[in-house]
């Protein structure tokens, strides 16, 4: 997303001349947030003893010492092996995240409203996934166009009539947030096939409170390291019946793939086997895990490898990180696959557009997380809105993650966005477009002290037969000064989320 504030298309808010936020000669003396949302100084709009005490600390602390304790974090993080994978650098494929020592700080009157809102979003997201594979309602009614979800690449026709167990299609996901200009949460994108970045909001917090004991001294929080507890009784609870001790694995593509350090972490907390596929074996149906001692049954399988790749009997033939035969284990009911097959269509960002009628329609309920306000290009208006208003919007592709193949108008050139243009023109039905948000900032260490820097939020929650949502979750933030796209794949870092407890 990007910014425009007063005509200013992506003002930097670091170099706006703007009264400073705090005076005297701490860390804040050269702090300004100029008119964007502060997560640290304007948190929930009033006074908050907590919040102002965890600021004088760290006010009080010298740039230098701020300095070796970053640098400490960073040794922790790389000797612990807390990297992902960049495919794009030959040179540098594994490399730390950034992190950030600054904790990003949510009220409990603030984490209530997101948590209240996620819950609302992922039942609504399961009874819809339900219906497109069941009744269709949706689609019959014309809250939802049918060719948006048949049509979609992630529709999966196998999973026509399957009932899974508790109706629940989604049990992990990421809904990532923003904020405006007045502190308002708004909701940016669903994750909703295999969310990633759960084990830095655990690892952040864990290196936080080992560098920056005093400054957490005392402070009540809220705990994140429950979550591979809540996660590994989702599974267990949906696993088949007639199962007195269910079997749960996590399976992973290997070593190569982008995020498997977060699969060896969860597969640690869960307290379950990590498997790649050809660990997995399916006889009659069922699935097993081989073993020294033999074939032992499994009964429920966190993947984190796409539906494509899930089973070369069902999908991609020339798959090698599958188990053939799992899909008809799957349809059998013999096994439990979280998250579903077919739930990419519920995180395509066309999709999002229309969750907001989607909670209506199975909920009666007002949203309580607000979309930010998304134009279809596959739409005739939505399309000539988008080509009206380029050099205005943010557009996006609907397939497309991680801040690839975007253009964000008010910072491209002209050459720039003549040539995107001509890319909408000749497959709208691939964009959607949204305006631009004026993305809160967090103050972050940078070469010349702390600076705001713009942040977005994911939290993750796990849905067995309740939903549970991990206090605070992932705050990425753009690192580089006017940057306003947070992933890590575009040099993005991460925060640790502090969800005050009082």
């Amino acid at each position: 997303m990007a910014d425009k504030r007063d005509g200013q298309p992506g003002q930097d808010p670091a170099t706006q001349n703007i009264p400073e936020t705090q005076s005297g000669t701490g860390l804040f003396s050269h702090y300004r947030n100029g008119h964007f949302f502060c997560e640290l100084t304007n948190s929930d709009g009033t006074p908050d003893p907590q919040i102002d005490l965890i600021r004088s600390r760290l006010d009080a602390l010298p740039l230098n010492d701020l300095r070796n304790r970053a640098r400490q974090a960073e040794q922790e993080l790389y000797n612990l092996g807390i990297t992902f994978t960049v495919y794009s650098e030959r040179d540098a494929i594994d490399r730390i995240l950034p992190f950030d020592l600054v904790p990003r700080i949510l009220t409990q009157a603030e984490w209530r409203h997101v948590d209240a809102g996620v819950k609302q979003r992922v039942r609504a997201l399961n009874m819809f996934l339900w219906d497109i594979y069941h009744d269709q309602k949706i689609l019959n009614d014309g809250i939802i166009p049918r060719d948006l979800v048949v049509g979609n690449a992630n529709y999966c026709p196998a999973m026509i009539g399957l009932d899974v167990p508790g109706g629940t299609y989604v049990h992990v996901s990421g809904t990532d947030l923003v904020r405006d200009d007045s502190g308002r949460f708004l909701v940016l994108e669903d994750n909703a096939r295999t969310p990633s970045g759960v084990s830095y909001v655990i690892e952040n917090r864990h290196t936080t409170l080992r560098v920056m004991p005093d400054i957490a001294s005392g402070i009540d929080l809220m705990p994140v390291d429950e979550y591979g507890v809540h996660l590994q009784n989702a599974l267990a609870e949906l696993a088949p019946g007639g199962v007195d001790d269910p079997q749960v694995v996590l399976l992973s593509p290997g070593i190569y793939n982008s995020a498997y350090f977060e699969h060896v972490f969860l597969a640690r907390e869960m307290g379950v086997p990590l498997v790649e596929g050809r660990d997995l074996v399916t006889e009659n149906d069922r699935v097993y895990m081989r073993t020294t001692a033999g074939l032992r049954p499994v009964h429920s399988i966190y993947r984190r490898l796409n539906d494509d790749f899930l089973d070369p009997e069902a999908f991609d033939p020339t798959s090698m990180l599958g188990v053939p035969g799992l899909v008809e284990a799957y349809r059998k009911g013999n096994v439990t696959i979280a998250n579903a097959i077919g739930t990419g269509v519920a995180d395509d960002k066309a999709v999002y557009a229309y969750m907001p009628r989607i909670i209506r329609y199975y909920l009666a309920e007002e949203p309580i997380l607000s979309n930010v306000e998304t134009h279809i290009c596959a739409e005739p208006e939505g399309l000539a809105y988008t080509l009206a208003n380029l050099n205005n919007l943010v557009v996006k592709p609907v397939g497309e993650s991680g801040g690839y193949g975007l253009i964000i108008g008010p910072h491209a050139t002209k050459e720039e966005l003549a040539e995107f243009r001509t890319k909408l023109e000749a497959d709208p039905s691939n964009y959607i477009s949204q305006p631009v948000i004026s993305l809160s900032v967090s103050p972050t260490l940078c070469e010349d002290g702390l600076e705001p820097r713009h942040v977005d939020l994911r939290p993750f929650a796990v849905t067995g037969k309740s939903t549970w949502v991990l206090p605070g979750g992932l705050s990425r933030v753009a690192l580089r000064r006017g940057s306003l796209v947070v992933n890590s794949s575009q040099g993005g870092g991460s925060k640790d989320t502090w969800v005050l407890a009082q």
